[in-house]
């Protein structure tokens, strides 16, 4: 039984409304998770039932609408039921990245002044007392029996059952304070309401990124805008299926047994699967050879222009050459659709030449998150897509990309000057992205604030280098520098020690650029950038004034001694 709390006649502008409008086929499958060494589904019903449950803990408790609710959890039904039982109540969502430090998760709780946290165990609720979180208002989904005493089981019981019930709310209420990755300082509390998410829910499904059939498998966090709106409203809106994978490393295994339809991912995903291809081609020249021919014949046909050749060609080699690579993804992806950061456009022409239609889709926090994305009958390399259709976008005078629709944000939380910069007096969400627009397609450049400009004048957007030369495999992750330099350089983590060997083999990936885009030195580092060390984001983009000041000393030795030292 679902009771809706609002007038007759007036509509429920609440998230929550997607979990009512499943009821309908209550043993419905809609979340899959590995419980205890096992994959248990999980239907629209029991789903309804763990949800009123936290809703009924949540009133015990004394919370009110408006209350913040920040979670630093997993991905998988816990996460979902409490940030549906939250919303349906008028209470405000915080995610944390599970994943990240104690001092920025701490700091992000104090800063929306949570009522409660709840973590996913033992050692992050220690960690976060130590930074400076209240114990009595945290909450711990797998206790030891040192933090029995707040554990959500205990939060949980001792509750009379009741319907699940939504609170009528207008669309513009707060739904969630989600922050962003911080790449510049701490990270700022994007606000987005019900009525932004639902409309950019409404966009993504208007250009048929899923369908109700689609299993979808999910492992970029839910603290992500990206894979909540995408991986887990859209998902919902339909009724599709997801399934939360086991982990990072245990994600090969996910794929084949789940046979997943659907997946959103970052480019690194598809990158390091590309590399792993790449890498078992390079002794069997046969083989390189009918996979070219693969890819390329199987490209003509995806754009709709095959050759008489490739009609015949491209479907055999399909079968022979793709079907065995795909199946490694499960055999069964129908779409994909990449975000969070530059897609190399022949890793997606390869991709859709081996028949795995993958998308390269743009947004930001600020969106609520999708701004634009490529379609399956409309995908055109190292382009981000048109706007989906309930969005506007434009450019500034200096080329900045500028987007205004019912799902940008109202502002950051507590900061006026931010939001001042970031939202224009018509509404116009200034993105901090170089672009063009052409027919109606967007064409990423760059960051407006990223430019680098050499000592002569030349100026340039560092990510489309970078993104050529991570083409290569010695490459594991890269800095273009050069600001107020004579020349350009690369901060570089590769296992390949000889600096002039990957000098030349990055400038070998710039051959298209103009020339005086062309490495000359290169700072080499075997230890990678990660979220421990504070040189990458909880959405591992790299956080660029740190790197610099982290191999300084290396990079003032470089640009003293010049070229060819």
């Amino acid at each position: 039984m679902v009771r809706e709390e609002t007038p007759v006649g007036e509509p429920v502008h609440n998230i929550a409304t997607l979990l009512v409008a499943r009821l309908g086929e209550p043993e419905r499958v809609l979340y899959r998770q590995h419980v205890d060494g096992a994959w248990r589904d999980f239907t629209a019903a029991e789903l309804a039932t763990l949800v009123s449950c936290w809703q009924d803990a949540f009133g015990r408790a004394g919370l009110v609408g408006g209350d913040r609710v920040a979670l630093a959890l997993k991905n998988g039904v816990s996460w979902v039921a409490i940030d549906l039982a939250a919303l349906a109540s008028g209470l405000v969502v915080v995610p944390l990245y599970a994943d990240d430090n104690a001092e920025n998760q701490a700091w992000c709780a104090k800063l929306v002044e949570a009522r409660l946290v709840v973590v996913e165990n033992a050692r992050m609720f220690r960690a976060l007392v130590e930074a400076g979180v209240s114990p009595q208002s945290m909450l711990v989904l797998r206790p030891d029996e040192a933090a029995e005493a707040h554990s959500v089981e205990r939060f949980l019981a001792g509750g009379e059952a009741r319907p699940f019930s939504v609170a009528g709310v207008d669309p513009n209420a707060l739904a969630t304070i989600c922050f962003t990755s911080g790449t510049g300082g701490r990270p700022k509390g994007v606000m987005l309401t019900h009525g932004n998410i639902l409309a950019n829910v409404e966009g993504c499904r208007a250009v048929n990124m899923a369908r109700a059939d689609d299993v979808f498998l999910s492992f970029l966090p839910l603290s992500h805008m990206f894979e909540r709106t995408g991986g887990y409203y859209l998902p919902l809106s339909l009724g599709a299926k997801v399934v939360y994978a086991r982990s990072i490393a245990q994600l090969a295994d996910d794929l084949a047994e789940q046979k997943p339809t659907a997946m959103f991912a970052v480019p690194r995903v598809f990158e390091k699967f590309g590399g792993r291809i790449r890498a078992a081609l390079s002794d069997h020249p046969l083989k390189q050879a009918l996979f070219d021919l693969c890819v390329s014949s199987g490209w003509r046909l995806a754009r709709g222009k095959p050759t008489v050749v490739d009609r015949v060609v491209a479907p055999l080699l399909r079968r022979l050459v793709a079907a065995p690579i795909l199946a490694r993804l499960g055999g069964r992806l129908r779409i994909a659709v990449a975000g969070g950061a530059a897609l190399d456009p022949e890793l997606a022409r390869m991709f859709n030449g081996l028949g795995l239609p993958l998308l390269q889709g743009y947004g930001m926090t600020e969106a609520a998150p999708v701004i634009s994305v490529n379609r399956l009958d409309d995908n055109e390399l190292g382009c981000v897509g048109p706007a989906l259709p309930n969005v506007e976008v434009r450019l500034s005078r200096d080329q900045e990309l500028l987007v205004r629709g019912p799902n940008v944000m109202q502002g950051y939380w507590r900061d006026k000057v931010a939001t001042a910069r970031a939202l224009d007096g018509a509404g116009w969400l200034h993105t901090g992205d170089l672009a063009e627009i052409r027919d109606g397609h967007i064409f990423i450049r760059g960051r407006l604030k990223d430019i680098l400009v050499l000592s002569n004048g030349e100026k340039l957007p560092p990510q489309d280098v970078e993104l050529a030369i991570l083409g290569d495999d010695a490459f594991e992750q890269i800095m273009l520098i050069g600001e107020g330099r004579p020349f350009l350089s690369l901060i570089a983590v590769s296992k390949e020690k000889d600096e002039k060997a990957l000098v030349r083999r990055a400038n070998e990936r710039l051959k298209s650029f103009p020339r005086y885009v062309r490495v000359r030195r290169a700072v080499v580092s075997d230890e990678p950038w990660t979220i421990d060390n504070g040189l990458v984001t909880p959405t591992l983009k790299v956080r660029r004034e740190r790197v610099i000041s982290r191999y300084k000393d290396d990079i003032d030795r470089i640009y003293a001694a010049g070229v060819g030292d």
